[in-house]
């Protein structure tokens, strides 16, 4: 693969011009292919095969109206209640304006019968039904709603809304978190390059990269489901990434330089060496994020596709692009100087062992016990939350207070009871004869008995009579385990008690339902997703290093600063510490995705850091057979790239903590947490510890390491002294 990797570079480095034509007829192309298909997010929340779909499809095929998209409304009175004749006429003229607006088939009436007003009757909700799918609806929808409700609010009601319309024209958005995340980042470059064309480079590439990969994303969403969510997702790890993987071949192409080197030899050398590094950890993120789509959850599978493409090009950037680039500037890169730093300086293994990190990893090694059992305990400390994990997800009540969901769940939960928010549907085909309406009353008998349920509505029936509708309402709010037992008590004990062998016909709906069985579903299947990966980044560091056991330990490690990661996640999120510094009023379960999702993510990222070090560590072991010495020359000649790019990613994640989208939170810190643990604990002092303790045993195997087929040394002779170039 070097050889290979050294001809890509040095032929785009050769021809510069060619290949960025190459890349923008490219984009240009991917974006008319993405216009033509007509490629679009959308949030399509099922989960095939499980209780809460077949409740949802039941209902659909028997109840044709439900599968239409619908927003809740909620009038709310603090001034006499809404039964005043002044407030019920506002109210009745406004609901006539929802149902004469576009794509509406009816605007319900909360005075009318079955409507729901409270006992004090200060609030009341009402029903928005259009005549169309949700995907068929834009943000307008929404908008004319607002626009309407502007004569209640005049009149001195609070008017809120909620639901499928609502929360479409409310997705998450960046909020310029994008553009904090590359100021961050250039400054980190900045002050690691010295050279202001330098640090600009990776910016250059990751910011290619991203166009290319949305291209692609718009592509695959028209062909799959790709949430809302995903773009963003995939905007912070293409930027972390593609940002990361530029930095290792620059910082490569700029030491080849200062030996002497061509600048067309010296992108191809680049490329031959960082750029393996860049193969082999891009390609694990890829197939470890592609690996969400045996999940079988299609808004799962979506965001890791689209995470992928971005992933992916942003690499391809890294691997052609920037090799052109750079054979445009040659010395050029190193100009615009910044501050006092030295240009490019090539370090002979003396210098660098001698160095600061050489010096701090000899420290290591003759303490390797001691800082081995120290760096384990702090991963344990960290990882301990890990074990009271709950899977779950967000609801309104995590939104923004000034969100016009947030404003009605609660409105909802005080007047009526925090249920309200949490109704569970059950769909029931009822056997022929007197028997299925038996059943379906001495369900409602026993839902209604049942020390856990606020209420249950009147039995709704289908056109021919066989299927059964109805709806019960929980004491408790949508997060609170109580109402997770109650649905499992309906299925498991209650539907068989009552409908006999006929309770498989019996299914239980709703967005806590399905919220609890994609929990159960990812849980299910996370352990699974995890070996898989295990196995599969062991197998391939095998195969690059030859060495079993390095290979091993790698894979632990990574494991053990994921896990550092998950517990942090829970000790913020469901323990509430430091919720209010996040923008968050009150404790959340983990959203099941994130787990899965951040595991094949960082496992990806992990092994970037892992393979750039490792090259380092088996080239000097290679030369000198002292294993000592090749843990002093590696990690002191990476160190100090290892740990900007981490404080690069670790800005970019973060910088995406302040948007409103409780996901992205827990994705961004989650992120962040596992890359700083990574690189602090795990590469500077268990990674070097540990490799300590095995000593030669590391390096036992069979045949010649992938990742010495071509020397990592930038050195076009045996071995260089110290050149300065600039």
């Amino acid at each position: 693969m070097d050889s290979v990797l050294n001809r890509v570079g040095r032929t785009a480095a050769r021809r510069p011009w060619l290949t960025i034509g190459a890349w923008l007829l490219a984009i240009v192309a991917l974006f008319a292919v993405a216009g033509a298909a007509g490629g679009e997010f959308l949030n399509d929340y099922n989960v095939p095969g499980t209780n809460s779909q077949k409740a949802v499809d039941r209902a659909i095929e028997r109840f044709p109206e439900m599968g239409a998209a619908s927003a809740d409304v909620v009038w709310h009175t603090t001034d006499g209640t809404l039964r005043d004749p002044g407030k019920q006429a506002v109210i009745k003229a406004v609901t006539t304006k929802f149902a004469h607006q576009p794509d509406v088939r009816s605007a319900a009436d909360p005075f009318a019968e079955g409507g729901q007003i409270s006992d004090d009757g200060r609030t009341a909700i009402g029903q928005v039904q259009y005549d169309k799918q949700l995907k068929k609806l834009s943000e307008e929808a929404t908008t004319r709603l607002q626009d309407a409700a502007e004569e209640a609010r005049k009149a001195g009601l609070e008017v809120s809304f909620r639901g499928q319309v609502v929360d479409l024209a409310s997705q998450s958005e960046t909020s310029g978190a994008e553009l904090v995340g590359l100021v961050a980042a250039l400054v980190i470059l900045l002050i690691a390059f010295g050279s202001l064309v330098a640090a600009g480079l990776p910016i250059l590439v990751a910011i290619t990269g991203l166009i290319l990969g949305t291209a692609g994303v718009l592509i695959a969403g028209a062909g799959m489901s790709i949430p809302t969510i995903a773009p963003i997702v995939a905007i912070m790890l293409g930027l972390g990434a593609g940002i990361d993987y530029a930095l290792f071949v620059v910082t490569r192409f700029r030491e080849q330089l200062a030996a002497g080197v061509h600048k067309h030899e010296a992108a191809g050398r680049a490329l031959a060496t960082a750029g393996h590094a860049v193969v082999f950890a891009g390609a694990t993120v890829v197939a470890a994020i592609l690996g969400l789509l045996l999940t079988g959850v299609p808004f799962i599978g979506g965001m890791g596709v689209a995470a992928a493409l971005t992933v992916a090009a942003t690499m391809l950037s890294a691997l052609t692009l920037l090799p052109a680039v750079l054979g445009l500037l040659g010395h050029r890169v190193n100009s615009v100087r910044i501050g006092r730093r030295r240009p490019a300086a090539v370090d002979a293994p003396a210098d660098v062992e001698n160095g600061r990190w050489g010096r701090w990893a000899d420290r290591v090694a003759k303490n390797r016990y001691g800082y081995s059992v120290l760096a384990l305990a702090v991963i344990a400390v960290l990882t301990v939350p890990l074990f009271s994990l709950h899977l779950g997800a967000p609801d309104d009540s995590n939104l923004p207070k000034t969100s016009t969901q947030r404003h009605a769940y609660e409105t909802v939960a005080t007047a009526f009871g925090p249920g309200w928010n949490a109704p569970l549907m059950i769909v029931a085909d009822l056997q022929p004869g007197a028997e299925g309406d038996q059943a379906i009353e001495r369900l409602r008998t026993t839902l209604t008995a049942d020390s856990e349920v606020a209420t249950v509505t009147p039995t709704a029936l289908s056109t021919t009579g066989r299927t059964a509708m109805l709806t019960v309402v929980p004491k408790h709010r949508p997060q609170d385990r109580a109402v997770s037992d109650l649905l499992h008590r309906i299925r498991e004990d209650v539907a068989p008690e009552v409908f006999g062998s006929y309770s498989k016909d019996v299914y239980v709906g709703g967005t806590t339902a399905y919220n609890t069985d994609l929990s159960d579903t990812v849980g299910n299947r996370l352990p699974w997703m995890i070996a898989a990966v295990l196995a599969a980044a062991t197998v391939l560091l095998i195969g690059m290093f030859r060495a079993p056991l390095v290979a091993l330990k790698a894979a632990v490690m990574t494991t053990l600063s994921i896990g550092a990661a998950f517990g942090v996640l829970v000790a913020i999120f469901q323990w509430g510490w430091g919720l209010s510094l996040i923008g968050l009023k009150e404790s959340v379960p983990i959203m099941a995705m994130v787990p899965m999702l951040l595991f094949a993510v960082l496992f990806g990222l992990s092994m970037d850091y892992e393979v750039f070090m490792l090259s380092a560590v088996k080239e000097e072991y290679d030369r000198s057979g002292d294993p000592a010495r090749a843990i002093r020359v590696g990690l002191g000649g990476t160190a100090r790239v290892i740990t900007a790019a981490a404080a690069i990613m670790t800005v970019v994640f973060l910088s995406f903590v302040p948007t409103t989208d409780t996901v992205i939170k827990m994705i961004g810190i989650g992120l962040a947490v596992s890359v700083i643990v990574d690189v602090t604990v795990i590469r500077l002092v268990l990674a070097p510890a540990v490799m300590s303790i095995l000593g030669h045993a590391a390096w036992r195997g069979f045949g010649r390491s992938a990742a010495t087929a071509l020397p990592t040394s930038p050195t076009p002779a045996a071995e260089p002294q110290r050149t300065q170039v600039g």
